[in-house]
């Protein structure tokens, strides 16, 4: 080859072929991934001028929207709407509607046993019959007054008749029993011994000789057998006179049991004569005792209903003659036989009294104390145990 002629140049892709491959030359760095905001610079960068204008007015729209929503809901204190607080509440107590009355144990609302007790002197002679109010009381006391002529003392709370009577006088053992239940006394005078024992054993008194405004006399019969009284015109008395409640324990109550055979259908006592000795039939169908006397159904003079208690006592204690002469006189404290008829059936124990203003108590024959049935109680008093019959 001449010496003067120049080298031929090479291209890169000759000269790569001539010396092969290096070894030792630096790989191509690794491709990196494009960020994703490179990316939104480059889509928005290919927008057109239009298009850009377009959608930064629609941005600008957005962020005023919020703003002014934000303002809203801020103004004037005004926090943003949140969700309601479910508070944890406890449950409410619901206090009993009824409950058991202190004097007959029969179902009655919590506001009528606050009632205070009152007692209230029934006359039962021929000529006050049928009488008013008797079906309604709660007790019942049945003795002689004099001359073999009866009276009750009647015991009221949660009954409200409005037409009691004929009202009359008071004798000293209706006023033992009425204090066990810690009761005023309406009555139209009494024996001077019963005046005398309300004055000093101070028993509420709301006799009709002082207080004439609560009683009334009807024209329908005539003195001394017209004297009414209504239980409202005793509530305004008791009122005016601070008598509006009573402490006392009543007597043991227990559920309704009548049984399957009765052993005691017809029951009779013997307190005096044919007029006033009382005779009761049972009702299985109401568990109670239809009240007859002088051969007649004991009735009520305006409903006509038979008077038919739930639980009929016979309490046997010692009867005798006042020191008048006159007057009736029975052994009230102490203790004695009781004859207890209720639910078809007959338990003989006996009745207990320690003093004039304890509560009267039955007891069986291993002195436990004898429950009665909710309801009208009519307890009689006997002169004695042969004074008392039945059978089924």
């Amino acid at each position: 080859m001449p010496k003067d002629q120049p080298k031929k140049q090479l291209s890169d892709e000759e000269l790569l072929n001539t010396i092969g491959p290096d070894t030792d030359a630096p790989e191509d760095p690794p491709k990196q991934k494009r960020a994703p905001l490179k990316k939104i610079k480059i889509w928005f960068h290919n927008l057109s001028k239009k298009q850009k204008i377009v959608l930064i007015l629609a941005a600008i729209l957005v962020l005023t929207g919020v703003a002014v929503g934000i303002f809203f809901l801020t103004k004037d204190g005004k926090k943003p709407i949140s969700l309601p607080v479910i508070k944890k509440t406890e449950p409410k107590v619901v206090k009993p509607t009824t409950e058991p009355s202190r004097l007959t144990g029969v179902a009655i609302t919590p506001e009528l046993n606050q009632r205070g007790v009152v007692g209230i002197m029934i006359e039962n002679s021929p000529d006050a019959r049928p009488q008013s109010g008797l079906k309604d009381a709660g007790v019942v006391f049945e003795a002689i007054a004099e001359g073999g002529i009866t009276r009750f003392l009647t015991l009221f709370q949660e009954a409200q008749p409005d037409y009691i009577g004929p009202v009359r006088s008071v004798r000293p053992y209706y006023l033992d029993w009425l204090q066990g239940f810690d009761a005023p006394i309406a009555h139209a005078g009494g024996s001077a011994d019963g005046l005398a024992k309300i004055r000093n054993e101070r028993i509420p008194d709301l006799d009709q000789f002082a207080n004439a405004g609560a009683y009334m006399r009807v024209n329908t019969r005539y003195a001394p057998h017209n004297l009414y009284t209504t239980m409202a015109k005793l509530d305004a008395l008791r009122a005016a006179k601070g008598f509006t409640t009573s402490t006392f324990d009543g007597f043991a109550r227990k559920a309704e049991a009548p049984v399957n055979t009765p052993t005691a259908r017809s029951i009779d006592f013997n307190i005096s004569s044919f007029l006033y000795s009382p005779h009761y039939d049972y009702d299985p169908a109401t568990n109670t005792y239809k009240r007859s006397q002088g051969g007649k159904p004991h009735t009520d003079e305006r409903s006509g209903a038979q008077i038919a208690p739930k639980v009929v006592i016979a309490n046997v204690m010692s009867y005798g003659i006042a020191s008048n002469g006159v007057n009736s006189n029975y052994n009230t404290i102490g203790s004695g036989k009781s004859y207890i008829f209720q639910d078809g059936t007959v338990t003989i124990g006996t009745w207990e009294k320690t003093g004039s203003k304890s509560q009267m108590v039955f007891k069986d024959a291993n002195g436990n104390v004898i429950k009665l049935n909710p309801g009208q109680t009519w307890i009689s008093a006997v002169g004695s145990a042969s004074g008392v019959s039945y059978k089924p």
